[in-house]
Parts: C-alpha cells; sequence; structure tokens
C-alpha cells in the first residue's frame, strides 16, 4: 500500500507528465494526489493519461485562473469512495481501504501563504476531520515549517509557524519523519522541508510501519513524497531483557530452572544457551497481553451482572477483588513494556498512556531505519546491499592483522632478580597504604 503527494506546479508538458508516470509505475502508488495542477478543469482523458492502464477513481479542485489545483487519484481495486469534501485550498476523500475493511480519510492540500489565509484553512481542516470521525491522513505543500531547522538561514519560528505547530498538537496528529532527505522545496539558494504527512494515532495504530520517504524532484521544485506501509526489514537483533519479564512471579524461577539444566557448560556457552528459553517463556506468558486483559474485564463484568441481578455473597467480593489485582497487573505489565520500548523519559506519563509509549515507540523504528546509503559515491537503495555494505564495513574496521606471535622469553620483558621479586609480593604497610590512598 503506497500513496504519494507532490506539488508539480502544472502539467502542461509531457516532460512532467512523464515523471509522474516514473513515479508511479517504480513505486507502484495505489493513490495519488498532485498539488498546483493548474487547471480549472480535469476530464478523463487527464487521468487515464497520468494513471495509465486501468479504471482509477479520481477527484479533483479545479484551479484559479493559472494558480493552485489539487487532483487526487487511487486505484478502486484499493479504495472505495463514500464521500468527497472540497475547499479552495484543499480535497478531501473519506472511503474504504478494502484489504483491511479500513474506513479512513485522505486531505491533499495545498498551503495558503498569508497567515490569515492559513488559520482559515486549519479550521476548515479541523471542522472536516470532526465531520467525518475516522482515522486521517494529510499529505501535501502546508507551506509552513514546524522546527527552525527545517528552512536554512532561520534561527527561529514564525507567528504562523508556531500556530501551524500547535494545531498539529491541538488535533493530535503525528508527522511522519522524513529520513532521507532535510528539506523538500529548493529555489536557488533558499531550500526548506514545507511538504509532509501527517497522520492521526488511530491512523499510526493501523498502519504502525508506515514510513516517508522523498523522491527525485526533476523539474519540479518540490520533491514528491511517498508513504509505504510495509514492514520495516531487519537483520539480526540483539538479546535484550524485558523489564516487564520481572513483574511475573515465574519468570526468575523459569530462569534459574532452565541456568541449572545447562549442567557444566562454559559461562559464555550457557549464557548464548540461555537466550532462547526467554523468548519462548514470553510467548507463552506475555504473547496476548491484551486478550488476557479483555478477559479479565470480561468477567468483572460478569460479577457486576450477578451483582445488579441481586447475587451477592462473600465469595463474589472476594472474586471480584481478585479479578480486578489480576487485571490491573497485566495494564501495568502492557504499560511496562511499551514504555520501555519507546524509551521515553516521560515518568509522569505512567499512566496507563500505553498507546503514547506504543506511537514513540513506532517512531523510533522508523527514524532507525536506514533507506538509503551512500556507497562509493552512489546513492543505494536496495536494502540487500545496504546490508552487505554494512557488514563489510565494521568486518574491515575491526579486522585485525595478523603479527608474529612473540613471548615473554623474546626479549620484550628483562627477567629480574630474586631481591626484587621478594619486594614485590611483600604485604604493603598501613603507612604505605595511608600514603597512596592520600595521594
Amino acid at each position: 500500500m503506497i500513496f504519494s503527494s507532490w506539488n508539480v506546479r502544472g502539467l502542461r508538458g509531457d516532460g512532467k507528465l512523464r515523471m509522474v508516470k516514473d513515479l508511479r509505475n517504480k513505486h507502484r502508488v495505489q493513490m495519488l494526489g498532485l498539488i498546483e495542477t493548474k487547471r480549472q478543469i480535469v476530464t478523463r482523458f487527464d487521468v487515464a493519461r497520468i494513471w495509465g492502464q486501468g479504471s482509477p477513481g479520481w477527484e479533483y479542485v479545479g484551479s484559479d485562473g493559472a494558480s493552485g489545483g489539487l487532483l487526487l487519484i487511487w486505484d478502486e481495486v484499493m479504495f472505495k469512495l463514500n464521500n468527497c469534501y472540497k475547499g479552495e485550498r484543499w480535497l478531501c476523500v473519506e472511503g474504504m481501504i478494502l484489504k483491511n475493511s479500513f474506513n479512513c480519510v485522505f486531505v491533499l492540500i495545498y498551503g495558503a501563504h498569508g497567515r490569515d489565509e492559513k488559520i482559515h484553512v486549519w479550521e476548515e481542516l479541523s471542522f472536516i476531520v470532526g465531520l467525518c470521525q475516522v482515522p486521517c491522513c494529510f499529505m501535501g505543500d502546508f507551506n509552513e515549517i514546524v522546527h527552525a531547522e527545517e528552512r536554512r538561514g532561520t534561527i527561529g519560528l514564525t507567528r504562523s509557524a508556531e500556530e501551524f505547530k500547535f494545531w498539529i498538537q491541538d488535533m493530535k496528529l503525528a508527522d511522519l519523519p522524513l529520513t532521507d532527505r532535510k528539506f523538500t522545496w529548493f529555489r536557488g539558494r533558499s531550500c526548506s522541508r514545507i511538504d509532509r504527512v501527517l497522520v492521526s494515532l488511530e491512523w499510526l495504530e493501523e498502519f504502525p510501519e508506515a514510513h516517508l520517504q522523498g523522491g527525485p524532484r526533476g523539474l519540479s521544485d518540490h520533491c514528491p513524497l511517498i508513504v509505504e506501509g510495509r514492514k520495516l526489514r531487519g537483520g539480526l537483533r540483539p538479546f535484550r531483557s524485558l523489564d516487564s519479564w520481572f513483574t511475573h512471579e515465574g519468570f526468575l524461577r523459569m530462569v534459574k530452572e532452565e541456568w541449572r539444566g545447562l549442567g557444566e557448560l562454559q559461562f559464555t556457552n550457557k549464557l548464548k544457551a540461555l537466550t532462547e528459553p526467554p523468548g519462548r517463556w514470553h510467548k507463552a506468558n506475555f504473547g496476548e497481553k491484551d486478550k488476557k486483559i479483555i478477559k479479565f474485564e470480561e468477567e468483572i463484568k460478569r460479577t457486576d451482572d450477578m451483582v445488579s441481578n441481586g447475587v451477592y455473597d462473600e465469595t463474589l467480593e472476594a472474586r471480584r477483588k481478585a479479578l480486578v489485582k489480576c487485571c490491573e497487573r497485566w495494564y501495568v505489565r502492557k504499560e511496562v513494556h511499551w514504555k520501555q520500548m519507546s524509551r521515553s523519559r516521560h515518568m509522569n506519563d505512567m499512566d496507563r498512556n500505553t498507546r503514547y509509549f506504543h506511537n514513540i515507540a513506532s517512531a523510533r523504528r522508523r527514524n532507525n531505519m536506514i533507506d538509503t546509503l551512500v556507497i562509493n559515491g552512489r546513492l543505494v537503495r536496495n536494502q540487500a546491499r545496504i546490508k552487505v555494505a554494512i557488514r563489510e564495513f565494521y568486518k574491515n574496521l575491526y579486522h585485525q592483522e595478523d603479527s608474529p606471535s612473540m613471548g615473554f622469553r623474546d626479549g620484550l620483558v628483562v627477567q629480574i632478580d630474586e631481591e626484587d621479586a621478594m619486594a614485590l609480593e611483600v604485604m604493603p604497610s598501613a603507612e604505605e597504604i595511608r600514603e597512596a590512598v592520600w595521594d
């Protein structure tokens, strides 16, 4: 599943049209948003020229003369349209992603230039999100930065940038990090990152592997943005203990039993062999935390229903207290687990805010992903080649060249006499210890 948005600044000319086709074919884009099309009317013929074969769905906002214009095209096998809303600078389609029956909203945006116009656009978008009441994905040219380093030569944020940042926080949107480039817009010496993709937390929970990258801008002054909902590729993972394990009474007992069962193996071999049992134990005891919590909550509700129907005794009350205690214990385990995975330093947020830590952990995984690497002066995106290059780099870095083995008797160390040897073996006096410490 791949979505893309691009500020093309007009589709006139076969060069830009060819670039859009290449982008779609290369990345197998299933939803394509084009900004500043400069078209007052978009026909089916125009869409067919851009999309190629197939029967795509599409909606557009016409330009105001030669200014603006939005076009959103999607594969109808992937997305089913339910409603469409339009503004002067935004285009919203509400529907369902058929693969996983996920109701959502896509909003394509062409940001305003003046501060008052920007505020008006943010208010309209807030209203649309409240109207749809489903997870949303905003993508396009917002014409505003969020951090000072996103615009070259900028020291602080303007008032409109601060208001845009506050709007993102107020809407509880996550700004997908762009890992393979710093800026998305270029004009002469000026460059900034004004193109971005913002998604709601519900969207991020449905697509935790969503990954943002930029494409070559070619004839445009903007880089295209590609959102890909793919699994992150990874190699071998180092062993890591989880803090939540130590909240379970059976964990240390399992470790002791496994350690004794390894017998007389060397210490390092025992440590290596002990990395597998905790994984199996985790899967058996922590693999379905959510289901266990739901099961306890259902049992608690069942006891409440019995009390509502007039059935009450001390045994029922004791059972309910035990269920509440067990359910609370699993809430804490889940919370501790995701806090460790997120490496969050916000200790005050430990209030069963598992969703917060889960999203931070997902963001960390996206940020740590090596999507491209410069190898011998060339930009490489192939994951297999990147893995080989990294492995060879560290293999050469820590490689030790063969050197002749030399012993103590090869002239490196002079043998001391018997008197010096005895002096080294004498226990130090209290005065010598005092002088050494105070020195």
